[in-house]
């Protein structure tokens, strides 16, 4: 039996086939979210890897900002349930979740039984986003899959105190003006983000495991920064991206074996 979990979010589109509730058949992400052709093309690539069809699919359940896009969708359910189910199943006894999107942050407490007992999200701003760390790699000329690999490479981090993306930006391209090195700089990026991230992060409290997940969670100079900002061992999903389509396919085949 197979099961379909797609999350629509505002920057990139995850889809998830699961075999039997337990089993991941076929994952995919594609780089372009709600309000255009994400979601249909995730789902042309997803059934593509696994050889399947919308008609196999014994149920199928949307998440994220443009849940309610997606056609072929059986049933919708919010991205802070579908993370917490994806994130308990890629990583046991998580307590803590914190998700780092394209242009929004989500810190997600969890009880014993794995029920969503509080959350805390930034949705207002790209301070400490996806998006954040795209400008500020445009900025440095260095991309995205090498960031985490510069900031290794400092020894003395620069100060990037602002938290907005437009004055971060500014205050980067001072820094580089100052010839501070790129490396150092980098780690200064990555702070900042462990600052605004870790911050929801103690709203909701932590204790127990941190579980992170998220494209960001990609980048293992941001995990080492929020590990460091926290006082804690920061666990990544395995796959972070799609934690959230995980889930939703998961709760999909529950919805069918009750």
């Amino acid at each position: 039996m197979y099961t379909l979990g797609i999350d629509v979010g505002s920057s990139s589109s995850k889809a998830v086939i699961l075999e039997d509730g337990k089993t991941i058949t076929a994952q995919r992400v594609v780089e372009i979210g709600t309000g255009s052709s994400g979601p249909e093309k995730v789902l042309d690539e997803v059934f593509k890897e696994a050889n399947l069809t919308v008609d196999d699919m014994a149920n199928i359940i949307s998440t994220g900002f443009g849940r309610f896009n997606v056609e072929c969708a059986k049933g919708e359910i919010s991205e802070i349930t579908c993370h917490a189910k994806g994130a308990l199943f890629e990583i046991p006894g998580t307590t803590t979740i914190l998700d780092i999107g394209g242009q929004d942050v989500k810190a997600i407490k969890l009880n014993g039984q794995g029920m969503v007992m509080q959350f805390a999200m930034n949705d207002k701003c790209a301070a400490g986003t996806g998006r954040f760390l795209d400008v500020m790699s445009k900025v440095l000329e260095i991309p995205m899959s090498e960031m985490g690999d510069w900031y290794f490479k400092s020894k003395n981090p620069a100060p990037v105190s602002s938290t907005c993306t437009v004055f971060a930006e500014s205050e980067v391209i001072s820094l580089l003006a100052k010839k501070i090195p790129k490396e150092d700089i980098v780690a200064g990026v990555h702070r900042s983000i462990a600052s605004k991230a870790s911050a929801l992060v103690r709203r909701v409290g932590v204790d127990g495991t941190l579980t992170m997940t998220g494209g960001v969670a990609r980048d293992l100079g941001v995990v080492d920064a929020i590990s460091r900002e926290l006082g804690v061992e920061v666990k990544v999903a395995a796959h972070p991206q799609a934690v959230g389509a995980l889930g939703a396919a998961l709760l999909a085949y529950e919805k069918i074996n009750r």
